[in-house]
């Protein structure tokens, strides 16, 4: 039997964008949205979908309320775009997940997937900044929550439910989301260490004290790791040296504190990514970061940790990836361990979710349902082949 071919709608109204998905939801015709390009094999491989519906076309910034630190975001503007709009103003979005190729990463895309960066360290994941959220449905229906409500679905927190719903749910059409004052300066302070339990005695360590870092991350690769932590305002070169110090005493190497740190941080933040073999994203605690370490280590991988948060992104370069990356999660149960970027030949052999509790499933099978009453966005691809 031959394989429809994918077509591309890119709706240019939230408007457009619901009666587009009443249709294809009458017809059954199973879609991906799509944003930037830059996620688009995150979850499991699903079943085959015919459409591509781009937010390309809703890519507006439709408020920028400066005194109240918010704005209203359609869900197709890039990320770069609307830091460099409050960049303007002084202000940000505390949310700086890498970008992909050529910054395209959009601000729905973003949410989707509930990606972050080094900044989730102080001000939060995408479910703490997003105060607001529109989504169109695939029975045609637009619901809006949170900040500037018109209709609620009622009994749901909309904005937690679809981030971090990999497009499986609805289409996110525009999000309000709060922002913060852009620091004047930025200091970091980092120190390195050879050992997985030193380098993770000195990042526990640090994550109990009240720093009042902006970020704080570990990265390990090829026999050596680095705990950096971040500042900014004012103060932050005197807040680099102290925490460098400390981290001296905590018994890293080569502990100090520098100010042009933006490429330090590029590096870092694109280091959660991995185009040619396979990255996978680790939900643990933060006393887990040794035996982290080590399954990184034991699989000739790198990584990089939120250090206070129990997160890591393990990379893996090309080569045996089903062997290796089986082997992280053998060594890490029961942690989560999710797969992000990877070759189809992976996906097909390594469920991109791994074992999750039957319960649980239940239950996201039921939003499923609800939510997505014709079964056409991006079916089988989410937890437990939803």
């Amino acid at each position: 039997m031959a394989t429809a071919e994918r077509t591309t709608e890119r709706p240019g109204s939230p408007e457009e964008a619901a009666e587009l998905l009443r249709s294809l939801g009458e017809a059954g015709k199973p879609l991906r949205p799509r944003g930037g390009g830059t996620k688009l094999d995150w979850g499991g491989l699903g079943e085959p979908t015919v459409v591509d519906v781009e937010t390309t076309g809703m890519a507006r910034i439709l408020e920028h309320n400066v005194g109240d630190l918010t704005a209203v975001l359609e869900a197709g503007v890039p990320l770069a775009e609307a830091q460099a709009a409050f960049a303007a103003e002084d202000q940000m979005l505390a949310l700086d997940p890498p970008l992909g190729k050529d910054d395209a990463a959009t601000v729905g895309g973003m949410v989707a997937t509930a990606d972050s960066g080094p900044l989730r360290h102080r001000y939060g994941g995408v479910r703490d900044l997003v105060v607001g959220i529109s989504i169109a449905l695939s029975d045609g229906t637009l619901a809006k929550a949170g900040g500037k409500v018109i209709k609620n679905v009622a009994g749901y927190d909309l904005g937690k439910l679809f981030a971090g719903s990999y497009g499986t749910l609805g289409l996110i059409v525009s999000v309000t989301v709060r922002l913060h004052p852009r620091p004047v300066a930025t200091a970091t302070a980092l120190g390195a260490a050879g050992d997985p339990d030193r380098l993770a005695r000195a990042a526990t360590l640090l994550a109990g004290l009240p720093l009042e870092a902006d970020s704080l991350d570990a990265t390990w690769n090829g026999g050596a790791g680095r705990l950096l932590a971040r500042f900014g305002g004012a103060t932050a070169r005197d807040q680099a040296e102290a925490t460098a110090t400390r981290m001296r005493e905590a018994g890293l190497d080569d502990a100090r504190a520098v100010e042009d740190d933006d490429d330090l941080w590029n590096s870092v933040r694109d280091a959660q990514r991995c185009a040619d073999g396979a990255s996978l994203k680790v939900s643990g605690r933060v006393s887990d970061l040794a035996a982290v370490v080590r399954a990184t280590e034991s699989a000739g991988g790198a990584l990089v940790s939120r250090a206070a948060h129990g997160l890591t992104w393990i990379t893996l370069d090309p080569g045996d990836l089903v062997r290796r990356a089986t082997g992280v999660r053998d060594a890490l149960d029961p942690r989560s361990v999710v797969l992000l970027d990877g070759p189809p030949d992976l996906r097909r052999e390594l469920d991109a979710w791994g074992t999750l509790d039957a319960g649980a499933v239940t239950v996201m099978r039921r939003l499923k349902e609800r939510f997505d009453t014709a079964r056409i966005f991006r079916p089988g691809a989410f937890v437990g082949g939803i």
